[in-house]
Formats: structure tokens, sequence, C-alpha cells
């Protein structure tokens, strides 16, 4: 970031501050520096108090989970691991902890403070070297030691421990500069010391074992204070939030081993309590808007709650409403074929993984609410690991929460369709909320009045998703602006005005002018500000209507101004699809329908675009880190106040 762009991201960044987060923020930077001072100092000696839970034996696993889970391992050994949904690296043997696998870069061993993660030539992309050091791959193999007893798989876990302890001791290099980071880490460490054992694993045998086992407990108090140091407070209060003290409440509560833990322990918990409910809507929306960081804080919340039940410190009734009330969410935007869309910011990050693929989290998520809250048998198999490694009761909860619902005006999202969860589902979803949570709205897209639209389990109109955080910025720019998404654009503007990369200064606020009675009988009217900053200010409104009598749905939308404007509507469609222009208008064909769009209004031009660069338009981002084609139908037209209509028919195919 050279020296004018950070000058502008530092104004907009106090622009979105109050007062009192000025303040915050001045004393974490004097904090910051002299905590330079407490760089390589020893923790106090603990005291012999740590948790080992009753885990015996393994969880019920067939042979095909087993042979997946030690082929995980082999392959973690070999020095190949899994990051973010699916991509495997060579991470080496012995691991190059502060190495970037993607860009080969080796962040410095140098105070953490000092490092300036954003800069590419010093860290390479921080986003792999941080999901490397979560260590979600090393309670893979704990749980291959569980199945198996082969003690090479403890060999495996101690090297791998003492040379992450050799690399990145207490508060120097990259891997000590997100709090967050920390939290998932303590996380994952506790699932690993109730797999092997605890106190008494033979990890800890002989003179090696108990320098590994103080070495480590040397390096858990650090994670600890350090996050009770440097929690994100006002602005920055959002999942990072839950996460830290996610990590904080399990780390204080696996190894309370000091006397500041049961401090640090009781102020995660009094914390958790109150972000799990001040974080999502009243109807269970996370109110970041972003739907891969509602799975992402949920995650957290289960592992705080588990610990809570398996400690014999139950976690209070509306702490788990609000869970409920969040996967109910969830199940209810989720297709018929398990998609979800991709609404908000997703870097495929998790707070865990037991299973093969860790690539359904949304199902594993309900999975574990289905056998936490409804007593269901627990089929998934990342749900019975998780559980296995957290034994506890089950918690006080509401027997009457309701699965699933459409409207959800409090969070801004409203379904549309019918025949919701059968195999001729139509399911569509209108988004009305706010850009994102809190002063930056850091995870949100410029996406007000967007839609999405599923077809029988299959993805039709899409949400294009995030792509990346730290390429080239005009791909940032584009995943989270307006054109990438099914709604309406003005003079080449987004609705809202970006700060940076996690950061919007203006934001466009959605409002719901007419509330539908039912997703079969749905008739919408709503409309957004974010062009009321122009010159000649402009008002969008859009009107939704869907008849489930004849599977038709129906999309007006109007410009209010004095002047005419450039007006674009955008139509995303999943590349699976065939997509056609046709003298008629559009024509959509996949494996089981038919959509067929008629456009109308004044002097209209209709273009399809596919995979364009400069400027981007038709990009589809399924995961992190990759992108492909896909079809957009632009439609393109110069107005003050003349309606854009499009009527969308559906026909299933036989």
């Amino acid at each position: 970031m050279n020296a004018t762009v950070r000058i502008g991201w530092l104004v907009n960044r106090l622009r979105c501050m109050s007062v009192a987060e000025v303040g915050y923020r001045m004393r974490q930077a004097a904090a910051t520096r002299m905590g330079r001072r407490m760089a390589g100092r020893t923790a106090p000696a603990p005291l012999p108090r740590a948790l080992t839970l009753a885990v015996h034996g393994a969880p019920t696993l067939d042979p095909k989970e087993i042979e997946a889970l030690l082929l995980d391992a082999d392959r973690i050994c070999a020095g190949h691991v899994v990051l973010f949904a699916e991509r495997s690296f060579d991470v080496g043997v012995p691991t190059a902890w502060n190495r970037d696998p993607e860009t080969g870069v080796t962040g410095p061993s140098i105070y953490a403070g000092d490092i300036a993660i954003t800069k590419r030539e010093q860290v390479g992309d921080i986003k792999h070297v941080w999901e490397l050091n979560r260590h979600l791959h090393l309670v893979r193999l704990a749980q291959a030691w569980v199945v198996s007893r082969d003690v090479r798989w403890l060999h495996a876990i101690e090297q791998q421990l003492r040379s992450w302890l050799d690399q990145c001791p207490p508060l120097t290099g990259p891997n000590w500069t997100s709090s967050l980071e920390l939290g998932i880490r303590l996380v994952n460490w506790s699932l690993l010391w109730q797999l092997v054992g605890g106190e008494s694993s033979t990890l800890f045998a002989g003179e090696s074992g108990q320098k590994l086992r103080a070495d480590w407990l040397d390096s858990i108090h650090a994670h600890c204070r350090s996050i009770a140091r440097h929690l994100s407070r006002h602005s920055s209060a959002n999942n990072h939030l839950i996460g830290e003290l996610t990590g904080l409440y399990v780390g204080a509560s696996t190894w309370p081993c000091w006397k500041e833990s049961s401090e640090w322990c009781a102020q995660a918990r009094r914390e958790l309590e109150h972000e799990a409910v001040l974080q999502f809507s009243r109807d269970g929306v996370n109110r970041e808007q972003a739907f891969a960081y509602h799975i992402f804080s949920s995650e957290f919340l289960f592992v705080a709650g588990l610990v809570g039940q398996a400690t014999g410190h139950p976690f209070p009734r509306p702490y788990w409403a609000s869970l409920q009330r969040a996967l109910r969410f969830l199940r209810s935007v989720r297709d018929v074929s398990g998609n979800v869309p991709a609404v908000g910011d997703a870097d495929d990050g998790c707070v865990f993984r037991l299973d093969a693929s860790g690539m359904d989290r949304a199902g594993q998520l309900l999975a574990l609410g289905d056998t936490v809250f409804g007593a269901h048998a627990d089929n998934h198999p990342g749900v019975r690991w998780l559980l296995h490694a957290l034994p506890g009761t089950r918690p006080d909860c509401d027997p009457h929460e309701v699965d699933t619902g459409w409207a959800f005006p409090d969070g801004g999202y409203l379904l549309f369709g019918n025949h919701f969860g059968e195999p001729g589902e139509i399911k569509g979803m209108l988004d009305c909320g706010p850009v994102g949570y809190l002063g930056i709205a850091a995870h949100g897209h410029a996406d007000a009045l967007s839609m999405t639209l599923s077809v029988a389990g299959e993805e039709c109109l899409v949400d294009p998703g995030t792509f990346s955080y730290w390429q080239d910025q005009k791909w940032r720019d584009y995943f989270r602006g307006t054109s990438a998404h099914n709604t309406v654009r003005i003079d080449g503007q987004d609705q809202s005005v970006s700060g940076g990369r996690f950061m919007w200064v203006r934001k466009a606020q959605a409002r719901i002018e007419r509330m539908p009675n039912s997703p079969h009988e749905f008739e919408f009217r709503g409309s957004h500000d974010g062009y009321s900053r122009l010159s000649d200010p402009v008002r969008h409104l859009r009107g939704v209507r869907f008849d489930g009598a004849s599977n038709t749905l129906s999309v007006r939308d109007e410009v209010s101004a004095r002047k005419g404007h450039k007006v674009e509507l955008f139509w995303h469609f999943a590349p699976e699809l065939d997509v056609r222009l046709t003298s008629q208008g559009l024509s959509v064909r996949g494996k089981r329908f038919v959509l067929q769009m008629q456009a109308s209004g004044a002097d209209l031009q209709l273009e399809l675009v596919r995979g364009a660069e400069n400027p981007p338009l038709g990009w589809y981002s399924r995961t992190y880190e990759s992108k492909r084609p896909c079809e957009v139908l632009r439609i393109t037209t110069v107005s003050s106040a003349v309606p854009v209509e499009c009527r969308f028919t559906i026909t299933f195919l036989h």
C-alpha cells in the first residue's frame, strides 16, 4: 500500500470511528508498542490443573471414514495440507510455519506488532499463512491416533507442535498478528489435547515430552494473555470478537493453570453471552450480512457452548436460543440440494475440520443442531467427532422452536417460491437488509434489493461470491460491488461507497414498503437510498411478485430522479446453466427446468457478458481464491422514471 493510498485509507477509517473508538485505538497502539518488552518472556509456572475430559476410544465410524481419515493423516505427514475449502498445499517437512504456501514468501521472525500484514513482499498472502496455522490439520492427526493407536501419529503430532513452538515463539512472527487466529488455534489445540488423552497423554512421556508440555503451556498462556489484551472492539467487534472470546474461553477452561485464568474465563463467558444475542437479529440472521460468517460465528458459539456443557458450567437459555434461531435461518435459505446463497464475504475459513471433506459446513452445522437441540442421531462424522471430544449433557433450549420460515424482515431477507424441501422446489431470496454490521460493515456487499433463485435444487440466479480479499484491488472491488449482484446500478457507481477492502464509508439503506403475505403469493415493494448522494439524487424502487400457481416471477425496477441517468440491471446465472439470448428475450436451461425471461421498458439494450476482464463482469466464485466465467445479462437504458420489468416463467422438464 503506497503512502497516498495509506493516507486515504486512514482518513476513511477515522470517518467510521466514534470518539471513543479513536481513544481505544490509541491505547491499543500504545499497548502494542509496550508489548515488545514482553516478547520472549516465559509464562508463570502453571499449576497442575489442566482439564482432561472423559474421552474414551473413538466414535462409531464406518470403514470408509477410517480409511479417509488415515489417508488424510498420511498426506499431512508428507507435508500436504488442505487449506480453505479444498485446496491442497505443500507446506514442507518439517512445516515452514511462517511461509506463505501460495507465494513462497516467509514472514520475518520479528515482534508481531512491527509486521505489516498487508505487505505481500513481507508476509505473502497473510490469509494463507493464518489458515495453515489454525492447526485444523493437527486435530486430524489426533483423530488418526484415536482410531488406530499407532504411535507414529503421536510422534507426528509431537514433531508438528515442536516445530511450531520453535518457529513461532510468543509475540514473534506473522502468526501472532491476529487475536482471531490465536483464538482458533486455541480451539484446535483444545480438541487435540482432549483426543490424545490430556494431561496423562503419552505425548508427554519422558524428558522430551515434559519439555514439549512445558513449552506448549507457555505458549498457551501467551495466547490467552495476548487475546485478552487485544480484543476486537467498536467497529471491529464482529465475528472476530466472537472468535477471540471463544478461544479465550476454551483456552482458560481447558488450561485453568494460572491466576489470571478464572478472570479470563469469566470475562469471555460474560461477553459471549452478550455477543451471541447482539450479533444476530431477532429472527436469526447474523448482522454482518455475510452467510459464510453466519456459519463461522455459529461454529464458534457452538464450541464455546459445548465446552460449557462439558465442564459443568452451561450457558443460559438465551445463548442457545440465539443459536437455534441462527440455524432456523440457515435451514430456511438452503435449497433442497444444500446450496446456500453466497451473500456477502466468504473466505472458506472454518473453526474446526473433523471430517474428510469439510466442504458442506452448512450441512454439518445443521446436523450439529439436530443432534444437540433435537437429540437426533449424530450421523454426520464431523458432529460425531466434535461431541466425542467435548462430551457433556445437552443444553437447556426451547423445544418449541420451529425448523424453518420464509420471512426474516429484521435480518433483511425474504423468501419466495413453493414446494420448499421437495424435488420440485422453487426457492428465491430477496435481500432487503443493511449493507453490513457496525461502522465499517466489513464483510457486506453493495447488494441492496438483490435476488437469488434456485429451481429443483439447481442454482439459477446467483450471487457470484467473493473470490479473494488480497488479489488485485479491481477484483475485490468487483465482487463486492453492485455490478456483481442481481440488482440495479446507476451511472456506473456502486450503491454504497467503499473506503477500503473491508470498509464502506457510505452505506445504502434498504426499506421494505410492502410486506408480502406468503412465499407462494409473494408481492413485495422496497427501495434504497444509495444513490441519494448523487448531485441529482436517484431513488431505486423494486417490486417483486411471485405467483406460485403459474410459477412466474415478475421484477419491476423504477428509478426516480429529475434527469436521465444510465441504468444497468444485472442478472447473474450459475455457470452450469445453458443461457442464450433469443428474439423473445432470454432462455435458460438447467437439468430439470427451463426459465424464459422477457424484458420490457424504453430503449432497452440486452447483452450477455461472460468473463470480461476490464472492467470485470461475468465471474463466479464458489470457493475462496477461485473464479470461473458465468453468463450475466446486462440490461441498459437511460431513464429518469420509465420502469424496467422482467418476467420469468419457470417450466419443469420431465
